[in-house]
């Protein structure tokens, strides 16, 4: 059969095969006939073979073995029901689909591990009303003023900012929703229905997150509902200066997590000393408790960029043991978070917008490869291998396409068809040049892109 490349529209006019071949609108693809299209039309594209992608194959060094470049090479891979079947550099002989990748470098799907999507103005009008000189209270008695307007079209704006997520790359995030005794369960259950929209799109992870303070708002009955309502984490929110008894808000964090056998994932924004001893607490209640290890998680933890470096390396070892979790939003200023050491020892790292635009910030822009890229800027990671390195804290694992050794570890048959593909020629680029992405894939479906 010959090949031509179609275009988006004629593309999209095939009929009724577009519910699955839309998947792919503006991707060069093999013209079909009838008879595809009704096959098409029936595997809603399960199974293609995704051609001519650029894969990283290893560095190339200098005679002082240091590493100078990326060997990458042209691949075709097999995708099937959501995995990666096969990864060749013959074009397989098949009558299965063909997809065009234009040569596009292929890099690890993104994640948004840290997003506030219930309470955004995002998808609305601007705001950027002044909050110089607000404290955390004083924020939590605006939001009391603010929330019933916010819940009044929240499911469309979460909509919309899932929209923008996929764009930049993220195929799954972890949203922090408000569980507090202003909007009661509402928050929740708006997020809900916009994920549920996106469900065939896009992954998630919910925290129930008392914005108010479990002491301070007494929402701990709120959170023990939420728990039964498909989230995933039970949140906390600075224990001393908001809460103003730490062990108590703690602990009360704790127990919920653990009798809904759940995770925690806490905002921590306390300086020291009262945010180091929340982070010893932690650190001491996750030991105790087993079923909380690798499944405990520290939001912003700006403590640990105040910690001596002596301190900081007894946390971070012990953090790393007990697989507990920094998700960092990489600020900048006066407070950089450690992530190297946090890195050296293990510590698993993630990054997140928190904030697109609302009543706490106005800045952000869902990329994560903008999160990697700030990540090199502020540690000095300049050459090829740091700057390939600084991938890792926006995906899945923090899985990078070479190991440290330069062996090609991504993709690999059998995994999750969960991918980026950029205008780069190698991570490195594609982390300090920002590329578009051309195409973004959730599950081996195309969920944003304009490969034309």
């Amino acid at each position: 059969m010959e090949e031509n490349t179609i275009s988006r529209k004629k593309f999209l006019g095939l009929g009724a095969a577009a519910t699955g071949a839309a998947l792919f609108s503006g991707i060069g693809v093999t013209a079909m006939t009838q008879e595809q299209a009704e096959d098409g039309k029936k595997s809603a594209l399960k199974e293609y073979i995704l051609s001519n992608v650029r894969l990283e194959e290893g560095f190339e060094y200098n005679e002082k073995n240091e590493v100078v470049a990326t060997k990458t090479a042209l691949y075709n891979l097999h995708i099937a029901d959501g995995k990666i079947k096969s990864i060749t550099k013959n074009k397989p002989v098949t009558k299965l689909k063909t997809v065009d990748g234009k040569g596009f470098l292929m890099l690890p799907g993104l994640r948004d591990m840290h997003i506030h999507i219930d309470k955004t103005y995002y998808g609305g009008n601007w705001n950027a009303a002044p909050r110089k000189g607000y404290t955390v209270k004083d924020m939590i008695t605006l939001e009391q003023k603010i929330i019933p307007q916010l819940l009044t079209d929240s499911q469309y704006k979460a909509e919309e900012a899932i929209k923008l997520m996929q764009s930049q790359g993220s195929y799954f995030s972890r949203c922090q929703c408000n569980i507090d005794p202003v909007s009661g369960l509402k928050s929740l259950e708006h997020l809900l229905a916009a994920l549920d929209k996106n469900k065939d799109s896009f992954g998630w992870e919910i925290v129930a997150f008392p914005q108010h303070g479990i002491l301070y708002s007494q929402s701990e009955s709120l959170l023990r509902e939420a728990a039964a309502m498909g989230i995933d984490f039970i949140g906390g929110l600075d224990p001393t200066n908001v809460d103003g008894n730490m062990e108590k808000s703690l602990d009360t964090m704790v127990q919920i997590a653990i009798d809904t056998n759940k995770g925690i994932d806490i905002h921590l924004h306390e300086g020291l000393p009262s945010g180091k001893a929340a982070i010893e607490h932690i650190i001491k209640r996750t030991e105790e408790n087993k079923q909380l290890q690798g499944k405990t998680y520290i939001s912003h933890g700006f403590a640990l960029a105040k910690m001596e470096p002596k301190d900081l390396e007894k946390v971070a070892e012990q953090m790393g043991v007990l697989g507990i979790g920094v998700v960092s939003t990489i600020p900048i200023g006066k407070t950089i978070m450690p992530i190297p050491t946090l890195k050296k020892y293990g510590v698993k790292l993630m990054t997140g917008t928190d904030s697109i635009v609302d009543h706490w910030m106005p800045f952000g822009t869902c990329d994560m490869l903008e999160k990697a890229k700030l990540c090199a800027q502020l540690y000095g990671w300049t050459d090829e291998y740091s700057l390939s390195r600084a991938l890792h804290i926006a995906t899945t694992n923090e899985v990078l396409p070479l190991n440290d050794a330069g062996n090609r570890v991504w993709p690999a048959i059998g995994n999750d068809a969960n991918f980026i593909l950029v205008k780069a020629s190698c991570s490195a680029e594609a982390v300090a040049r920002l590329p578009k992405r051309e195409g973004v894939f959730f599950n081996g479906k195309m969920i944003a892109g304009e490969m034309v």
